[in-house]
């Protein structure tokens, strides 16, 4: 089921802004047990992006009432997406005038082969293609993902199962669906997010339980040496939760003890 502004329907006009110029943000939602998980983090996130694009922001006790609906039919996991768009309206790129804010909200099964990335660990390649730095769309979930179907592209011609991305100073920046976390001694790493990037719900999830497990961390830029130099690595989404890494390229990672100290706390909260 597809539902817009709290209707059940399919349909979308042609003249909306999310089609004609992927002129909005989204944002994808794990459901365990009927329950939508990060709630709070999700909605924050939505609500501070629509403010960065001057979206007029929708009925969000609707939106919520909506979600929660959706949650019921999914007694162990299911995933829920908002999607947010500006409407239709403005003048070319213009959107002034344009108020009619669309929120579509779809609903599907968990991936089941995300359980066995999880138990079992995964390999990353390297994308030789460079995301672009964009200071004024980083962190945002934003509609134009284009970006990351051209390193789709690329990881499926490749058989990767999914990759990292470097921006085009060889900064590293995320994978393709996940954010990139590592491990060296006592420390644990994760690429800032102010070029480029999504910042993802889940990574904000790993930082908050860093900081209450009072463990060191480091937000910063990186190169991939210093992937590479990690003891471990893994990788993190909202739907996904935590995946840990066993190889990137040529490098294998044996360790998994922080990925197993967050895995134990984010099941027991």
């Amino acid at each position: 089921m597809t539902s817009v502004n709290g209707c059940e329907q399919q349909l979308l006009a042609i003249t909306d802004r999310a089609t004609q110029y992927g002129d909005g943000c989204f944002t994808t939602m794990l459901v365990e047990h009927q329950q939508v998980q990060l709630w709070s983090l999700h909605l924050t996130r939505l609500k501070v992006s629509l403010e960065r694009l001057a979206i007029t922001a929708p009925n969000w006790q609707q939106v919520y009432t909506d979600v929660i609906a959706l949650a019921l039919k999914y007694p162990h996991k299911g995933g829920i997406k908002i999607l947010i768009s500006r409407g239709s309206g403005g003048r070319g790129y213009n959107p002034t005038g344009c108020n009619d804010t669309q929120v579509i909200i779809t609903h599907f099964e968990w991936p089941l082969h995300y359980q066995q990335w999880q138990q079992q660990g995964i390999v990353l390649g390297v994308c030789q293609q460079r995301m672009g730095n964009s200071p004024m769309l980083a962190g945002m979930k934003h509609l134009n993902r284009l970006e990351q179907v051209l390193l789709k592209q690329e990881i499926e011609q490749a058989g990767w199962v999914d990759a990292i991305a470097l921006d085009g100073d060889d900064r590293v920046i995320e994978t393709t669906v996940a954010n990139l976390f590592w491990r060296k001694g006592n420390t644990v790493y994760t690429p800032a997010l102010q070029r480029a990037g999504v910042a993802g719900v889940m990574r904000q999830h790993v930082l908050d339980m860093l900081y209450e497990l009072n463990c060191d961390y480091q937000v910063g830029d990186f190169d991939l040496a210093a992937v590479f130099a990690a003891d471990e690595v893994f990788i993190t989404n909202a739907l996904m939760a935590l995946v840990p890494i066993n190889q990137i390229q040529t490098t294998q990672y044996s360790e998994h003890t922080m990925f197993e100290i967050l895995w134990k706390r984010l099941h027991s909260c």
